[in-house]
Protein backbone atom coordinates (compact mmCIF):
# COMPACT_ATOMS: atom_id res chain seq x y z
CA UNK A 1 0.00 0.00 0.00
CA UNK A 2 0.89 3.41 -1.06
CA UNK A 3 2.13 6.22 1.97
CA UNK A 4 -0.31 8.36 0.59
CA UNK A 5 -2.96 5.76 0.80
CA UNK A 6 -2.04 4.62 4.38
CA UNK A 7 -2.43 8.16 5.09
CA UNK A 8 -5.74 8.84 3.63
CA UNK A 9 -7.33 5.78 5.51
CA UNK A 10 -5.63 6.85 8.89
CA UNK A 11 -6.90 10.59 8.50
CA UNK A 12 -10.77 8.69 8.25
CA UNK A 13 -10.47 6.80 11.33
CA UNK A 14 -9.15 9.95 13.09
CA UNK A 15 -12.01 12.26 11.75
CA UNK A 16 -15.07 9.44 11.37
CA UNK A 17 -14.00 6.51 14.12
CA UNK A 18 -15.95 3.74 13.56
CA UNK A 19 -18.42 5.32 11.09
CA UNK A 20 -15.11 4.70 8.71
CA UNK A 21 -15.00 1.16 9.52
CA UNK A 22 -19.11 0.51 9.25
CA UNK A 23 -19.08 2.76 5.97
CA UNK A 24 -16.08 0.85 4.52
CA UNK A 25 -16.95 -2.59 5.11
CA UNK A 26 -20.78 -1.83 4.98
CA UNK A 27 -19.95 -0.97 0.78
CA UNK A 28 -17.01 -3.81 0.33
CA UNK A 29 -19.69 -5.89 1.79
CA UNK A 30 -22.22 -5.02 -0.77
CA UNK A 31 -20.06 -5.36 -3.66
CA UNK A 32 -18.17 -2.10 -4.10
CA UNK A 33 -14.38 -3.21 -4.62
CA UNK A 34 -12.93 -1.13 -1.41
CA UNK A 35 -10.21 -2.31 0.82
CA UNK A 36 -12.45 -3.43 4.04
CA UNK A 37 -8.86 -5.62 5.07
CA UNK A 38 -7.04 -2.83 5.16
CA UNK A 39 -9.27 -0.34 7.02
CA UNK A 40 -9.65 -2.91 9.74
CA UNK A 41 -6.18 -3.61 10.35
CA UNK A 42 -5.63 -0.12 10.47
CA UNK A 43 -8.44 0.43 12.95
CA UNK A 44 -7.01 -2.28 14.86
CA UNK A 45 -3.45 -1.05 14.99
CA UNK A 46 -4.78 2.47 16.08
CA UNK A 47 -6.59 1.05 18.90
CA UNK A 48 -3.03 -0.65 19.78
CA UNK A 49 -0.89 2.15 19.51
CA UNK A 50 -2.81 5.32 20.25
CA UNK A 51 -6.16 4.61 22.12
CA UNK A 52 -8.06 6.53 19.18
CA UNK A 53 -10.40 3.51 19.16
CA UNK A 54 -11.05 0.38 20.86
CA UNK A 55 -10.86 -2.92 19.96
CA UNK A 56 -13.85 -4.71 21.11
CA UNK A 57 -15.66 -2.10 19.33
CA UNK A 58 -13.84 -2.05 16.47
CA UNK A 59 -14.80 -5.46 16.09
CA UNK A 60 -18.37 -4.96 17.20
CA UNK A 61 -18.61 -2.17 14.81
CA UNK A 62 -16.87 -4.84 11.93
CA UNK A 63 -19.14 -7.44 12.04
CA UNK A 64 -22.33 -5.83 11.87
CA UNK A 65 -21.06 -3.92 8.90
CA UNK A 66 -20.08 -6.61 6.94
CA UNK A 67 -23.23 -8.66 8.13
CA UNK A 68 -25.20 -5.81 7.22
CA UNK A 69 -23.57 -4.80 3.41
CA UNK A 70 -23.53 -8.87 2.40
CA UNK A 71 -27.17 -8.61 3.01
CA UNK A 72 -27.71 -6.04 0.97
CA UNK A 73 -25.75 -6.98 -1.91
CA UNK A 74 -27.54 -10.51 -1.59
CA UNK A 75 -29.95 -8.25 -1.88
CA UNK A 76 -29.08 -6.23 -5.48
CA UNK A 77 -28.10 -9.76 -6.69
CA UNK A 78 -31.29 -11.78 -6.33
CA UNK A 79 -33.47 -8.53 -7.60
CA UNK A 80 -31.31 -7.35 -10.53
CA UNK A 81 -30.21 -10.83 -11.59
CA UNK A 82 -27.69 -11.71 -13.89
CA UNK A 83 -28.31 -8.49 -15.92
CA UNK A 84 -26.57 -6.36 -12.90
CA UNK A 85 -24.11 -9.60 -12.13
CA UNK A 86 -22.84 -8.53 -16.11
CA UNK A 87 -23.28 -4.37 -15.49
CA UNK A 88 -21.07 -4.71 -12.26
CA UNK A 89 -18.14 -6.87 -14.50
CA UNK A 90 -18.07 -4.66 -17.06
CA UNK A 91 -18.04 -1.30 -14.59
CA UNK A 92 -15.06 -2.78 -12.50
CA UNK A 93 -13.59 -5.21 -15.54
CA UNK A 94 -13.58 -8.58 -14.04
CA UNK A 95 -12.86 -11.30 -16.22
CA UNK A 96 -15.80 -13.58 -17.47
CA UNK A 97 -13.00 -16.74 -15.73
CA UNK A 98 -13.52 -14.78 -12.19
CA UNK A 99 -17.31 -14.92 -12.02
CA UNK A 100 -16.99 -18.70 -13.37
CA UNK A 101 -14.86 -19.24 -10.90
CA UNK A 102 -17.42 -18.12 -8.32
CA UNK A 103 -20.13 -20.28 -10.36
CA UNK A 104 -18.22 -23.22 -10.10
CA UNK A 105 -17.46 -22.65 -6.01
CA UNK A 106 -20.98 -22.04 -5.59
CA UNK A 107 -21.93 -25.08 -7.41
CA UNK A 108 -19.47 -27.85 -5.78
CA UNK A 109 -19.97 -25.59 -2.09
CA UNK A 110 -23.02 -24.14 -2.15
CA UNK A 111 -23.58 -21.73 0.65
CA UNK A 112 -20.12 -22.68 2.56
CA UNK A 113 -18.89 -20.35 -0.38
CA UNK A 114 -19.96 -17.57 1.54
CA UNK A 115 -18.10 -18.15 4.41
CA UNK A 116 -14.81 -19.55 2.39
CA UNK A 117 -15.40 -15.87 0.12
CA UNK A 118 -14.72 -13.76 3.02
CA UNK A 119 -10.74 -15.44 3.11
CA UNK A 120 -10.15 -15.08 -0.80
CA UNK A 121 -9.32 -11.37 -2.49
CA UNK A 122 -11.58 -10.68 -5.38
CA UNK A 123 -14.08 -13.26 -3.64
CA UNK A 124 -15.27 -11.11 -1.16
CA UNK A 125 -16.71 -8.12 -2.75
CA UNK A 126 -18.40 -10.96 -5.14
CA UNK A 127 -19.81 -13.86 -3.14
CA UNK A 128 -23.24 -11.89 -1.72
CA UNK A 129 -24.59 -10.78 -5.43
CA UNK A 130 -23.54 -14.33 -6.66
CA UNK A 131 -25.36 -15.84 -3.83
CA UNK A 132 -28.43 -13.43 -4.44
CA UNK A 133 -28.28 -13.90 -7.87
CA UNK A 134 -27.93 -17.96 -7.58
CA UNK A 135 -31.22 -17.71 -5.38
CA UNK A 136 -29.92 -18.95 -2.49
CA UNK A 137 -32.09 -19.88 0.32
CA UNK A 138 -32.00 -16.90 2.37
CA UNK A 139 -31.98 -18.18 5.72
CA UNK A 140 -29.02 -20.23 4.76
CA UNK A 141 -27.08 -17.18 3.27
CA UNK A 142 -27.68 -15.30 6.39
CA UNK A 143 -26.39 -17.66 8.59
CA UNK A 144 -23.04 -18.34 6.84
CA UNK A 145 -22.89 -14.19 6.01
CA UNK A 146 -22.99 -13.79 9.70
CA UNK A 147 -20.53 -16.46 10.31
CA UNK A 148 -17.81 -15.10 8.18
CA UNK A 149 -18.23 -11.81 8.87
CA UNK A 150 -17.64 -12.86 12.87
CA UNK A 151 -14.59 -14.98 11.82
CA UNK A 152 -13.39 -13.32 9.51
CA UNK A 153 -13.19 -9.49 11.48
CA UNK A 154 -12.17 -10.94 14.69
CA UNK A 155 -9.63 -12.61 12.62
CA UNK A 156 -7.97 -9.81 11.15
CA UNK A 157 -8.54 -7.27 14.04
CA UNK A 158 -6.93 -9.84 16.18
CA UNK A 159 -3.89 -9.90 14.39
CA UNK A 160 -3.78 -6.03 13.58
CA UNK A 161 -3.86 -5.80 16.96
CA UNK A 162 -1.29 -8.03 18.32
CA UNK A 163 1.18 -7.00 15.77
CA UNK A 164 0.03 -3.19 15.69
CA UNK A 165 3.86 -2.26 15.67
CA UNK A 166 4.49 -4.16 12.78
CA UNK A 167 2.21 -2.41 10.02
CA UNK A 168 4.12 -2.92 7.04
CA UNK A 169 4.95 -6.46 6.97
CA UNK A 170 1.64 -7.64 8.56
CA UNK A 171 -0.35 -6.30 5.49
CA UNK A 172 1.92 -7.99 3.62
CA UNK A 173 1.87 -11.04 4.80
CA UNK A 174 -2.28 -11.10 4.88
CA UNK A 175 -1.73 -10.52 0.99
CA UNK A 176 0.14 -13.55 0.74
CA UNK A 177 -2.14 -15.92 3.49
CA UNK A 178 -5.53 -14.78 1.04
CA UNK A 179 -3.25 -16.50 -1.62
CA UNK A 180 -2.63 -19.43 0.48
CA UNK A 181 -5.95 -19.70 1.43
CA UNK A 182 -7.35 -19.75 -2.40
CA UNK A 183 -4.74 -22.73 -2.99
CA UNK A 184 -6.53 -24.15 -0.16
CA UNK A 185 -9.92 -24.28 -1.67
CA UNK A 186 -8.38 -25.12 -5.07
CA UNK A 187 -7.11 -28.45 -3.54
CA UNK A 188 -10.63 -28.93 -1.51
CA UNK A 189 -12.46 -28.41 -4.84
CA UNK A 190 -9.85 -30.95 -6.90
CA UNK A 191 -10.35 -33.57 -3.57
CA UNK A 192 -14.07 -33.59 -4.14
CA UNK A 193 -13.93 -33.71 -7.82
CA UNK A 194 -11.50 -36.44 -7.62
CA UNK A 195 -13.75 -38.27 -4.97
CA UNK A 196 -16.70 -38.05 -7.07
CA UNK A 197 -15.69 -39.42 -9.84
CA UNK A 198 -14.16 -42.23 -8.32
CA UNK A 199 -17.95 -42.77 -6.92
CA UNK A 200 -19.24 -42.52 -10.38
CA UNK A 201 -16.73 -45.05 -11.80
CA UNK A 202 -17.74 -47.69 -8.87
CA UNK A 203 -21.54 -47.23 -10.09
Amino acid sequence: MSHHIFEMLRGMLVHYGYWAVAAMLLLEGAGLPLPGETILLLASFLAYSHDELRLPWVIVVGIVAATAGGELGFALGRHGGRPLIERYRHTFSIGAETMAQGDRLFERYGAATVFLARFIFGMRVLASLLAGALHMPWRKFTLFNFLGAAVWVSAICGAGYLFGGHWGRLAHDLKRLDLLVAIAVAIAALFLWWRRRKERDRA
